[in-house]
């Protein structure tokens, strides 16, 4: 049998760590929200150039905000659908975007410079380090998912690709499970050794499916699949929708066809939200005793709230408000669901891991 690993996670100042992940994570949260906001209100293509670092300042007089005008005017977007807008007009959607890019140079500001101090006074182990740094290139390969999404709106048609949007949300999603994680590890050192292998198992699948019907939802966002088949629980009257197929060769239906993706988000919903209920139901036993009940009601009631939410945007074509409250709720959702991940998975001990 190896011997364990012993070597603590922390050395000091546990509280302040605690602290910095825990603000870091809420940034990523109010990152992904405006960066819904860019993308739902037609603000993410404004800016047409991505400028790291003098991009930090807005224009800062009449000649600048001209010049940033006339290069949106020669856009997809403006020439497609917004021509003839005036310089107030360009301002309402310049400033959502520039906000969403300024926000992200302030997560990774956040991120990096108590990441050096807490490095400079030993404050964690060199593995706890090295996690730290890998979520911190991921949130380099963030931004230029980023971009790359808004170039693909900037080329021949007004709308980003899809994929990369998934892509893009996807990665953000993926830090902030990974800050929440390293929170998690920081606040609860020692946990009870009573875990079940058999409901972490079943529950790491119902996870993969809910994170999978994230993407699809990403993919509903960037097709703009909300707009059509407008009723529920039916699609316009049919409970199969004709052309779930109709595309060469068959897996690109699975990708590009609106029928298919909103087809697989309104099912795999139903799998999601039943498939925890059920979960709980096989496990209520071991839940209760481990002290995961909390956690439990809160996701079965996030799953209630958002699956409303789904049907009403669906209903009412995606009016900004619902498609916002709908994604800030999936991201509640995530969150929670990381939590009870983590208190089923947990050790007993805060190892270096």
């Amino acid at each position: 049998m190896p011997q364990e690993n012993t070597t603590p996670l922390l050395y000091r100042d546990r509280s302040g760590v605690a602290g910095w992940l825990l603000l870091c994570a809420l940034l990523v949260v109010m990152m992904v929200l405006v960066g819904g906001y860019t993308r739902l209100s037609g603000s993410g293509l404004s800016i047409t150039t991505w400028k790291p670092i003098h991009g930090t300042l807005p224009p800062l007089g009449d000649a600048e905000w001209q010049e940033e005008f006339d290069a949106y005017r020669a856009s997809p977007q403006y020439q497609k659908v917004n021509q003839g807008m005036d310089m107030e007009e360009f301002c309402a959607i310049f400033w959502p975007e520039y906000f969403h890019r300024l926000l992200g140079r302030m997560v990774g500001l956040v991120f990096f410079v108590p990441f050096l101090f807490f490095l400079v006074r030993k404050s964690f182990s060199a593995r706890f380090a090295w996690r730290l740094a890998g979520i911190f290139a991921l949130g380099g390969l963030q931004g230029l998912m980023g971009w790359l999404m808004v170039r693909s709106g900037l080329v021949d048609m007004p709308r980003v690709s899809h994929i990369r949007l998934a892509l893009h949300l996807g990665l953000a999603l993926l830090i902030l499970s990974f800050i929440l994680w390293a929170w998690l590890d920081v606040i609860q050192p020692k946990r009870a050794a009573n875990s079940n292998h058999t409901a972490a198992r079943w529950y790491k699948i119902w996870f993969f499916f809910m994170c999978l019907q994230l993407i699809l939802g990403a993919f509903m966002a960037g097709l703009h699949a909300g707009l059509i088949y407008n009723t529920y629980p039916t699609m316009n009257g049919q409970w199969i929708p004709d052309g779930l197929f109709s595309m060469s060769p068959i897996y690109m239906n699975f990708i590009e066809n609106i029928a298919m993706v909103q087809f697989m988000h309104r099912k795999l919903a139903l799998v999601v939200a039943f498939g925890f209920l059920f979960w709980w139901y096989c496990h209520r036993a071991y839940v209760r005793n481990s002290r995961l009940g909390r956690a439990c009601a809160g996701v079965a009631f996030i799953i209630a709230v958002q699956f409303t939410l789904g049907v009403l945007t669906l209903l009412h074509q995606s009016p900004l408000a619902l498609a916002l409250t709908h994604q800030m709720v999936a991201v509640a959702l995530l969150m929670l669901a990381v939590v009870l991940l983590h208190g089923l998975t947990g050790k007993n001990k805060a190892l270096d891991v």
